[in-house]
């Protein structure tokens, strides 16, 4: 990443038009140039933008191009993404970025972001007039004299296309969000000092026809005063977590630490004549002061008007009343014994769920990677409060639901979304699948890109195989994964299921068939326990089935059992991986022979795989047994950072990647000045000096004798040679490039044409458009997504436990024998043995 400063020209309000070229352009709107640096966080800028442009910060999304690519945008969707623009655009001045979102933002929903430095600065408001040139010019944008790149007070300019002033944005990081919710308060009770309540109260007091008795006119009387101030309470104090009423603990007190919270608290409550805005804020208060007493209360009445209620040790004399009074309209404490007979300092606060959520929430916005066990040490630590493990696990539900959205929600959003994306990559195969009962069951996805990718690039060769998705519903990925010709994955083809059986993956080959519908015979790999050979051969005509040397390998260190002999089990991976890449059956059996004088058991293990189904000797399709790494984890990998995200946000992260990887490789390839792309050159190269020292001899215009340390046939016809390192690669031996030394062939035109640099440049020429605005449907569009048919989140019967019990048993893995080493008895240890000694 460069050293210095990168100036973004943010361009907003305007449309991407298609030129005749497949280029994009971008029309209308207006233009704001900020500098940012290496250390710029993409939270800091994404509410950075969303207040200068007046945008919604949940739908705002930040695209840009590539250098040299005006065809795919590239979505922004955190720090990483963030960091790698700035790589791509190092030596540049200014990179152009667009911003696109729903129109509207709320400053106090997100004052707790401006807490942390930021190295946003920005430079200049550029006027719709000219932001058109923006996009065009090359000259660096000036930006205000200042110090400090974490300056984020942006200039009040005028805008010259009317000559009217810009109101100032004043974004004050001094400012604590203590400070923000005092001014609210106080603002709220400016409001409430006017009339204009009472004359609500009044109008609606009017509205009543018959006159209830005094108690009930009281009460009533209440509510509708109440029902305004609780509307001021959630707007006052909700903050983030969205909860009604509830007052944001954790953004409240963000600049205090957990022990100077804490002792604030122990005021919280004074005693009789304390008065209270509403019922609300004095249960909140009451919880508070309940925290930082360390003692635990029990409601006797909990209304709207009125509450009271006592400790909860039995006997203890602590109690308290409280209600409203309308004439003075504020809620206050009338009774208090303050006196504790039970030893309050012996006892634990119980915390309430909405104080438990904006603690836990506090603490995921620091990380969000926090387990259940860390936050319950950490808030015993902090507030000497003890939680079970389901507490925090539900808080942790919440806190999340609040900041990232919700699971069910994401469910709901799916038609939407999937038309939205179907519309914006026209010829792709999505398909959404739910029940009767309106739960979510599968989701199918194959783009067009990817699509044209693998038939025009890359070799008929397609790995199935599967990952979880770690959520909360058990989801599971299926993916169909292609190879380029550099041998790194192509995804082809992915659906996300309710659970994982045969009837789901025959399922999915029906439908990765309408997608890929090709006439060459593909080759399809799988994990053997996956049971998948029957539906591969039967839906695909001509097909291959093999067996992924990943999970072989993977299955067989598994299984393993001593003794070892000779080298030991070290070397059984070894001659296992040998066995499988041997071109002929001799080298085959010499491999399993070599593992057989190591382990009996392991060489049993191998052999009762059939050979034709893993072997390169053996194997009638495409050749992969090379191919040793896990293709599922490269899909785990991509949705690491976002596992505990909704399902539409997870989604939103594999686009993100696999459009990222396409544009990153249609980059790099525009580089290669080669007929085959760079790895393979270097193998030819590499044969091609192994070949000078061979002796040619011709049998025929097509047979030849090559002498060398070895003697090898090589027929021209069938591009074969007797090595069958030319027909397992794809590329000729140096035996053959020995013939065409001798004959004054182009060894160019018998290389494989999946390896040549315009096949690779023809799987990566299309592009995957990405979904505008994915979290949130656009205001215009929220109506018709509201009215579609609900679709709900998946049944979740299945736990983890039942799952990695019923994956042992289908890997055939048994549990560990125990053995007495005292009695020599299996099934206890020497503790627990009954032989008297």
């Amino acid at each position: 990443m460069g050293k210095g400063k990168l100036i973004l020209i943010c361009q907003s309000g305007g449309e991407f038009v298609t030129k005749d070229d497949g280029s994009l352009s971008y029309d209308g709107g207006e233009a704001n140039a900020v500098a940012i640096n290496p250390e710029t966080h993409f939270g800091d800028l994404k509410l950075k933008l969303a207040e200068l442009l007046n945008l919604e910060y949940k739908s705002l999304s930040v695209k840009y191009f590539l250098p040299g690519n005006k065809q795919t945008l590239i979505t922004i969707c955190n720090d990483k993404d963030l960091k790698r623009m700035f790589d791509f655009h190092e030596g540049s001045v200014t990179a152009d970025v667009f911003v696109i979102g729903t129109s509207g933002f709320d400053r106090e929903a997100f004052a707790i972001e401006t807490g942390r430095a930021s190295g946003i600065k920005l430079a200049e408001t550029v006027s719709p007039s000219k932001a058109s040139k923006a996009l065009v010019t090359t000259d660096p944008v000036s930006t205000p004299a200042g110090p400090s790149a974490a300056n984020l007070t942006p200039n009040s300019l005028a805008d010259p296309a009317d000559g009217t002033a810009h109101s100032p944005i004043t974004y004050d990081v001094s400012a604590t969000p203590a400070d923000t919710v005092k001014k609210r308060r106080r603002a709220a009770s400016r409001k409430n000092s006017t009339d204009a309540p009472t004359a609500a109260v009044t109008k609606t007091v009017r509205k009543t026809k018959k006159m209830a008795p005094r108690r009930k006119r009281m009460r009533k009387d209440y509510l509708t005063e109440s029902d305004d101030d609780m509307e001021e309470e959630r707007d006052t104090s909700a903050g983030l977590d969205g909860t009604n009423g509830a007052l944001d603990v954790a953004s409240e007190f963000n600049n205090l630490s957990p022990e100077e919270m804490v002792a604030m608290w122990k005021d919280s409550i004074t005693g009789v004549g304390q008065e209270f805005k509403s019922v609300i804020e004095f249960r909140d208060a009451l919880q508070r002061f309940s925290i930082a007493h360390r003692f635990r209360y029990k409601f006797k009445k909990n209304e709207t008007s009125r509450a009271s209620g006592m400790c909860a040790a039995e006997g203890c004399s602590w109690s308290f009343y409280a209600s409203w009074v309308p004439s003075e309209r504020v809620f206050k404490i009338k009774k208090m014994n303050e006196t504790h007979t039970c030893g309050e300092s012996s006892k634990t606060a119980h915390p309430t769920k909405n104080w438990l959520v904006s603690i836990i929430k506090d603490k995921l916005r620091e990380s969000p990677h926090h387990k259940p066990k860390e936050i319950s040490k950490s808030i015993l630590r902090d507030f000497g409060v003890t939680l079970n493990y389901s507490q925090v696990y539900r808080g942790i539900e919440g806190a999340r639901e609040q900041l990232q959205g919700s699971y069910k929600e994401a469910y709901n959003q799916l038609p939407w979304f999937c038309d939205k994306l179907l519309e914006a990559n026209p010829g792709s195969f999505i398909k959404l699948l739910i029940d009767n009962d309106k739960k979510f069951q599968r989701l199918f996805i194959s783009f067009d890109a990817s699509i044209h990718g693998f038939q025009n690039g890359c070799r008929p060769l397609l790995f199935l195989d599967s990952t979880s998705l770690r959520s909360k519903y058990h989801e599971i990925l299926l993916t169909a994964t292609a190879l380029d010709g550099d041998d790194c994955i192509f995804p082809v083809a992915f659906a996300i299921v309710d659970t994982e059986n045969d009837d789901i993956w025959n399922w999915f080959l029906e439908e990765l068939r309408s997608a890929v519908s090709s006439s060459r015979s593909i080759t399809f790999v799988s994990d053997k326990q996956k049971g998948l050979m029957e539906s591969v051969l039967k839906i695909f005509e001509n097909a291959h089935h093999g067996y992924s040397i990943y999970h072989l390998l993977d299955n067989f260190m598994k299984n393993l059992k001593g003794p070892f002999h000779g080298e030991g089990k070290g070397s059984l991976p070894v001659n296992f991986l040998a066995a499988a890449c041997a071109a002929r059956l001799d080298s085959f059996r010499m491999s399993a022979e070599q593992v057989k004088k190591v382990s009996s058991n392991a060489f049993d293990w191998m052999m009762q795989i059939a050979p034709e189904y893993w072997t390169n000797a053996a194997f009638k399709g495409e050749s992969y047994q090379h191919i040793t790494f896990d293709i599922a984890e490269s899909y785990a990998n991509w949705i690491e950072e976002v596992w505990e995200l909704p399902l539409i946000q997870k989604l939103e992260r594999l686009l993100c990647k696999m459009t990222e990887m396409i544009n990153n490789r249609r980059m790099n390839s525009s580089g290669w000045f080669t007929k085959l792309i760079p790895s393979r050159e270097q193998l030819v190269k590499d044969a091609s000096r192994r070949a000078h020292y061979l002796k040619v001899l011709f049998s025929s215009d097509t047979l030849f004798e090559v002498q060398g340390d070895s003697t090898h046939v090589v027929d021209m016809n069938k591009r074969d040679c007797s090595c069958l390192v030319w027909k397992a690669t794809g590329l000729p031996c140096h035996h053959a490039i020995a013939v065409f030394n001798s004959t004054g062939r182009n060894v160019y035109d018998y290389c494989s044409s999946y390896f040549t640099v315009d096949s690779y440049r023809s799987t990566y020429s299309k592009s995957i458009n990405l979904v505008e605005a994915i979290f949130k449907p656009p205001a215009k569009e929220k109506a018709s997504v509201e009215e579609a048919e609900q679709v709900l989140p998946p049944s979740s019967t299945r736990t983890p436990t039942t799952h990695q019990k019923r994956r042992r048993k289908i890997l055939g893995i048994e549990h560990r024998t125990v053995t007495c080493t005292k009695c020599k008895g299996i099934g206890h240890n020497k503790l627990s043995c009954k032989e008297t000694s």
